[in-house]
């Protein structure tokens, strides 16, 4: 059993592109760049604080590039995912989202004793979980309490319960209130900019009425946070949010990038799967060899580049486990072919998340060569 083989890495630094082993996650290093440069000089700019969410990418690497340039921390989803950035030296972690129960209350309060940590509540019960695993562990956390401002998922409906979840949190000094979570993830996809726009000011409109109603009863909410990568344009000049929270903005995944821009703050798409033709058996088809487990395809098939550009010749028709149907595109000019047996094809996926969660590592690439693997260490850590 000794000389079993082990399975070599996808790529190593100094390889060429085309030589990586496929299916790949791979990210273009410039592209990625100019976008993370991009967010936060808008930001700086709106003198508005960034906290980008992690839950696109689960890459500490990334993280780290975002603090380097000004970002305050960052935002994971769920508990567990937050570890590998506490690891990796992020202090500075807000949970944008509930957690309910011991298990993820305890540690939680474990990982605050390293670290700035924050969470959401909507629930009196959330705070005793929080209170009693704090106290046990001897750390403190800031509470943010979840408005919900149209989206119809978490949150409280308005001022009112706000005040009664301070109550729940008075008896406790350990569990700081930090001010207000207001995210309307359904603004984000809207793909009129016109429309997102107005969209976007209706949250922002529900957000400031709740602030407001909040000064009334003698409440400061020191931080808002929320808004998105499809409405951060919106969210920077409204005036109501402290902090933002863009994610999917560092990848531009295919969903994002079928919203119509508007304004000079635009992203690059630099996240690709680099996949390989595996069969050609005929049919007016090619068959890749990424499918459902390589790529997520609940907010479409991805896009098939060629050239650097999204290709006018080939689409993706159809996704199988470890298959992808290639097919010439409606419109393909007159002799197009498609590519031979062996040809790698870059791909654009629809949603960038959950495309994430489905790879170990990043193969990082600039100018077609491979500079770096960077591991997608928050991977599969969801509760």
């Amino acid at each position: 059993m000794a000389d079993l083989p082990t399975l070599p890495p996808a790529a190593r630094p100094g390889d060429a592109l085309t030589a990586i082993d496929t299916p790949a996650l791979v990210l273009d290093l410039d592209a990625f760049e100019r976008n993370l440069d991009a967010m936060q000089a808008a930001a700086t700019a709106a003198g508005v604080a960034l906290r980008p969410h992690a839950k696109a990418h689960k890459t500490p690497a990334i993280a780290l590039a975002q603090v380097q340039r000004g970002a305050v921390g960052i935002c994971c989803q769920k508990v567990s995912e937050a570890l590998p950035f506490l690891q990796a030296g992020i202090t500075d972690i807000h949970i944008s989202n509930q957690t309910v129960g011991p298990a993820k209350a305890t540690l939680l309060a474990r990982m605050a004793r390293h670290g700035r940590f924050s969470v959401c509540v909507d629930h009196a019960q959330q705070v005793a979980d929080l209170a009693a695993a704090t106290a046990a562990e001897g750390s403190t956390l800031r509470i943010f309490i979840e408005i919900d401002i149209g989206q119809g998922r978490c949150g409280v409906a308005d001022a009112p319960a706000v005040l009664r979840l301070l109550e729940a949190l008075a008896p406790h000094p350990q569990l700081h209130f930090a001010g207000l979570q207001a995210y309307q993830g359904g603004v984000q996809h809207v793909r009129g900019h016109a429309q997102r726009r107005d969209a976007a000011a209706r949250a922002a409109e529900r957000t400031a009425a709740v602030v407001a109603a909040l000064a009334a009863a003698g409440v400061a909410c020191p931080v808002v946070t929320g808004g998105g990568s499809g409405s951060v344009e919106f969210d920077l000049a409204s005036g109501v949010y402290t902090e933002l929270q863009p994610g999917s903005h560092v990848f531009m995944d295919g969903d994002y990038g079928r919203n119509e821009a508007g304004t000079a703050l635009r992203f690059e798409h630099s996240l690709f799967i680099a996949s390989t033709v595996m069969s050609v058996g005929g049919g007016g088809r090619c068959i890749l060899d990424a499918g459902l487990k390589s790529l997520a395809v609940d907010s479409g098939l991805p896009a098939v580049w060629q050239d650097g550009a999204p290709s006018t010749t080939l689409a993706y028709t159809a996704a199988n486990d470890e298959h992808g149907i290639v097919r010439l595109a409606d419109g393909a000019a007159a002799g197009a072919t498609l590519p031979p047996l062996g040809s790698q094809l870059l791909l654009v996926p629809g949603h960038c998340d959950p495309t994430l969660n489905l790879h170990d590592q990043l193969v990082v690439v600039r100018g077609g060569v491979v500079q770096a693997l960077w591991p997608v260490a928050a991977r599969g850590l969801s509760r």
